[in-house]
């Protein structure tokens, strides 16, 4: 080989390394995709990877496989649990009376800034699929399709930017069909994207999709331990509230106990609600799931405890199975990613907007600071990041969302946003200066759906002092020694220093996050 040609190949060669030099370096340097999976009320408690009595009979194998290959965040709360407001938080990284949604009667101000458009500005894409719940349109989107308010789980209608239409299917695959279709074919591949996938289920009425409608019909559901709490040891709030299975839960809609040949009238809920928009062959589904279950009912003429475990049963049975269709397109996403080279370089996230009662205390629905509702579930996968099954202890808030999203971009924070990014922690590092006390605040209230009365307080590592201020109460927990929070301490002087030392951290935190002085009943 001549001295010439040896030339020419070390040439080539040296190129040929230099390209791929620079194509390494260029790929490493392109800010991390974001994919942002949110439920709607998925109990911390149903999440398999968190443990509890549900682990066993209603795994999450999808949502797992997050926790598996990245982090899971055990102890992860909410500022204000109720959907459309934890929503607006997570947009905006402020507390509700900043961001100007404290309860499900507001309207989202889109004008005002957030992550979204802050991630758009700095050049990614940026989509959203699915339920939206803030009433305005949805800005700082190049793609967005959402359910006008709480949205159908059959057939369900969705609104776009060139107005509204319908869909023929089950909610949650729809959903995660139009995510994937925007990240095969509408996004530009030469630009780093955050997409927020947000699911309907499992929202009240718990309708499961078509094959999951018998997923659940012959598992034994474990009974929390407070199935039959009496609320003896609490303030009023607990005893007032409107949110048990046993008075509150409708057998027609919630249950789907109702009346076929009224179920048909087009007037009724359960027309209205959701077997109206069901077409003849998923009516044939329907029915052949449901009518064996309105039947047997009918026939045991259940009261008192054994209706309450009865309902108990077929909430559970449908919660779950909405569940189950929701983990399988967490899969979906999951499975896209790695068949499409792009889970290399993308931070997924599982959260839901916030947890539920499963039960605990006798009741269904959120809105109150207990840790049952204040809990939610987060889960985050970062290769190259996150150490894979790591667990992180530090509290976080979905107030903490935005900036973390932030952060992974290489975006800086606008000052007023007022979250800690939580990015260190998904490094393993504890930030010296990390919270040790946590502020949440319930707009919405007395009168309102559910009726849980309007509050406030303050959440350390080990104890919580709730201020519910219409009705001049106060209620003081130890969490180490009692995790149900089934006995209020406020009166024990056993504990006054410490109801002292949270009252000086509450009107602290109050003064932090800049709220009035007073609080209108």
């Amino acid at each position: 080989m001549g001295q010439a040609l040896r030339r020419m190949i070390a040439g080539a060669v040296n190129m040929l390394i230099a390209s791929l030099l620079h194509a390494v370096a260029a790929h490493a340097a392109t800010p991390p995709n974001i994919v942002w999976i949110y439920s709607d009320d998925h109990a911390q408690n149903a999440v398999s990877a968190y443990g509890g009595r549900l682990k066993d009979v209603a795994p999450t194998p999808n949502i797992d496989r997050i926790a598996k290959e990245g982090m899971i965040f055990r102890n992860s709360f909410v500022t204000n649990s109720i959907c459309g407001p934890c929503r607006a938080v997570i947009l905006t990284g402020l507390h509700s009376h900043l961001n100007g949604f404290r309860d499900n009667s507001d309207r989202f101000d889109g004008s005002q800034q957030h992550f979204a458009k802050l991630l758009r500005q700095s050049g990614y894409q940026t989509a959203i699929y699915g339920k939206w719940h803030l009433e305005s349109e949805p800005t700082g989107f190049d793609a967005w399709e959402v359910l006008p308010g709480q949205g159908h789980y059959y057939n369900p209608d969705f609104l776009t930017p060139e107005g509204k239409k319908t869909e023929h299917g089950y909610v949650t695959g729809l959903i995660t069909d139009k995510a994937l279709n925007w990240l095969e074919e509408k996004r530009d591949p030469d630009k780093p994207f955050m997409i927020m996938i947000q699911h309907k289920a499992p929202h009240r009425e718990w309708e499961p999709g078509p094959e999951h409608l018998t997923a659940f019909d012959n598992v034994h559901i474990p009974e929390p331990d407070t199935l039959f709490d009496d609320y003896a040891n609490r303030g009023s709030a607990a005893k007032l509230q409107d949110m048990s299975i046993d008075k509150t839960m409708l057998l027609n809609s919630d249950l789907k106990m109702w009346d076929k040949a009224k179920a048909s009238d087009q007037k009724t809920p359960a027309w209205q609600r959701g077997y109206g928009r069901l077409d003849e062959e998923q009516r044939k589904q329907w029915d052949a799931a449901y009518d064996p279950k309105i039947a047997a009912f009918r026939a045991a003429n259940l009261e008192g405890e054994a209706l309450v475990r009865w309902k108990y049963q077929r909430y559970m049975q449908d919660y779950l199975a909405c569940i189950r269709a929701v983990d399988e397109n967490v899969g979906r996403v999951l499975d896209y990613l790695a068949a499409h080279g792009l889970d290399k370089n993308t931070v997924v996230f599982y959260s839901s907007d916030q947890s539920f009662y499963l039960g605990e205390h006798g009741w269904f629905d959120k809105r109150f600071i207990y840790e049952e509702s204040l809990r939610t579930p987060l889960l985050a996968r970062w290769p190259g990041v996150i150490v894979p099954g790591s667990e992180a202890q530090a509290m976080v808030q979905n107030l903490d969302c935005a900036e973390t999203f932030l952060e992974i971009a290489g975006v800086p924070a606008p000052e007023n946003m007022q979250g800690q990014s939580f990015v260190p922690i998904m490094k393993g590092e504890r930030p010296g200066d990390w919270r040790k006390s946590l502020y949440y605040h319930y707009y919405e209230g007395e009168g309102q759906v559910h009726n849980v009365y309007r509050h406030y307080g303050v959440r350390t590592e080990r104890y919580k002092l709730a201020h519910f201020y219409t009705l001049g109460e106060w209620e003081f927990y130890d969490l180490e020694k009692d995790p149900q929070e089934m006995k209020n301490e406020y009166a024990n002087p056993d504990y006054s220093e410490q109801v002292a030392e949270l009252k000086v951290e509450l009107d602290r935190l109050r003064a932090l996050y800049r709220l009035p002085e007073m609080d209108a009943p």
